[in-house]
């Protein structure tokens, strides 16, 4: 028994000797540091804030007194000073305010990238190097779609970082950011890439890189590098309930970065291309009704006046499948193609209309100022009922068409809406249904006229106006 145990164990040798690594060692990230601290800056501002002269003020003769209970909370609530008093209320003179976060530099002769957010309304902005220089930097440009701004430092042999690039980077690799979370200089975290192409809803133009590496308030305007210690993002956003950090980063792609840069540099601002269009997702319903076998694409909901898209004939429910040849999976992808694409140049958009693939040419514009959103007012009439979607309906007024730039005739406004297929559907009060289907809605009779003779059963595109913007919807009609 012993004899044939011993065989056994001498067999089975040779397997345990030959067996592979294991995977689940970690990287050591040291050389990366050592490289490109030295890089990586502290950014202070200061900003001038208006003291409201309108703050409450303490009883005639009445002081706060040191090592009162809650001394500091009351300092700050009637001022430093007192009533009266510089920096208190009625003072009347601003205030200092400072803000912390992080950048690094780019080359030798002083140039620093960083977030809009970061020197925004900023008087002054000082520059901390590792070796405790303290310089007063020049911001040359900032632009607030992309969170980008470029500072210059008057000095000359900066330790620089070496850009990488963000298209070659791939989910899940592991990546670094170095930054100065609540005044921490050159705090180091590292993590995983858990997305790349995030949409963020105040953020068209960026296609953000999500990570889980920790960071908190003054990281904004670091680097995030891989692991050959290239820079592949500018460190921007978190999510968070709470103010710190819990597990979702947003950077910004290195690359769409630069391109900032470059504008910054040459000209001070930046200037992007535009179609001129509002864009969804398709959502399966929508797939459904414009007979699509799955959902993907960026569907036209509205078309600007007197743009490029108008201009070239795209039309209101068309479906973009491709911009100059690159697939579109998510209306996401296509803002960022759009304003990479020089003004003036000549785009070919692949559509879907009415089922078939067209292709248009479309001559790229210039990305105007952001436009004043559209507040909407509230009627208190009834309206008509449109019983299969449990809805009640009226024609638009010239003041309601006025605010929500709405064509001068057709279209019904939902007045009310009680449970049933419209609200199922995500209709709301104040929604202008422009289209079913393929049929402008010229009134509110007209719309329960072709709402009575929709099949049950089958998903419906509905184009509506709300705030400003247009979007499709899809209804499901049960009986």
């Amino acid at each position: 028994m012993l004899k044939a145990t011993w065989r056994l164990v001498y067999l089975l040798l040779p397997v345990f000797l030959l067996a592979p690594p294991s995977y689940g060692q970690l990287p050591d990230f040291t050389g990366l540091v050592e490289q490109n601290n030295a890089a990586v800056v502290n950014i202070s501002t200061t900003q001038k804030v208006a003291v409201n002269p309108v703050q409450p003020q303490l009883p005639e003769g009445l002081e706060i007194p040191e090592g009162a209970p809650f001394d500091e909370l009351l300092k700050r609530y009637f001022g430093e000073g007192g009533p009266g008093a510089p920096g208190g209320p009625g003072g009347g003179e601003p205030d200092d305010a400072k803000s912390l976060g992080s950048g690094f530099i780019i080359s030798t002769d002083g140039y620093v990238i960083t977030n809009h957010h970061v020197i925004k309304d900023a008087e002054e902005v000082v520059v901390r190097l590792q070796d405790r220089r303290e310089l007063v930097a020049k911001i040359v440009g900032s632009d607030k779609r992309s969170d980008i701004a470029l500072l210059k430092l008057e000095a000359n042999d900066l330790p620089v970082v070496k850009m990488g690039s963000s298209d070659e980077l791939k989910v899940g690799e592991w990546v670094l950011a170095i930054g100065s979370p609540f005044g921490f200089d050159h705090s180091v975290t590292a993590g995983i890439v858990s997305a790349k192409g995030r949409s963020l809803p105040s953020d068209n133009y960026v296609p953000f890189i999500q990570t889980d590496v920790a960071i908190n308030p003054g990281n904004s305007g670091g680097p995030l590098f891989n692991l050959e210690g290239e820079v592949i993002g500018v460190n921007s956003q978190i999510y968070s309930r709470t103010g710190g950090f819990m597990g979702l980063s947003f950077a910004i792609p290195v690359d769409v970065a630069m391109q900032v840069v470059e504008q910054l540099k040459s000209q001070g601002k930046v200037s992007r291309g535009w179609l001129g269009v509002q864009i969804q997702d398709v959502t399966r319903e929508l797939a459904e009704s414009f007979g699509m076998k799955k959902p993907q694409g960026a569907l036209v909901s509205k078309i600007m006046p007197k743009s490029p898209a108008g201009e070239s004939g795209i039309q209101i429910g068309d479906i973009i499948e491709a911009f100059n040849g690159k697939e579109i999976n998510t209306s996401a992808e296509l803002p960022p193609m759009v304003g990479a694409t020089k003004i003036g140049e000549t785009a070919r958009l692949k559509v879907l209309r009415e089922g078939k693939s067209v292709e248009v040419p479309v001559k790229i514009g210039a990305l105007p100022d952001e436009e004043p959103a559209v507040a909407t007012k509230e009627e208190s009439s009834v309206g008509d009922k449109v019983a299969r979607l449990n809805v009640a309906v009226a024609n638009p007024s010239e003041e309601q068409r006025e605010q929500m730039e709405l064509p001068k005739t057709g279209g019904a406004v939902i007045m009310g809406v009680k449970p049933g297929p419209a609200a199922e559907a995500g209709i709301r009060r104040g929604d202008v249904i422009l289209r079913i289907g393929d049929q402008p809605v010229r009134d509110a009779k007209h719309l329960g006229d072709i709402i009575q003779v929709l099949p049950k059963g089958k998903s419906v595109a509905v184009l509506v106006q709300r705030q400003g913007g247009s979007q499709f919807l899809a209804i499901k009609l049960k009986d």
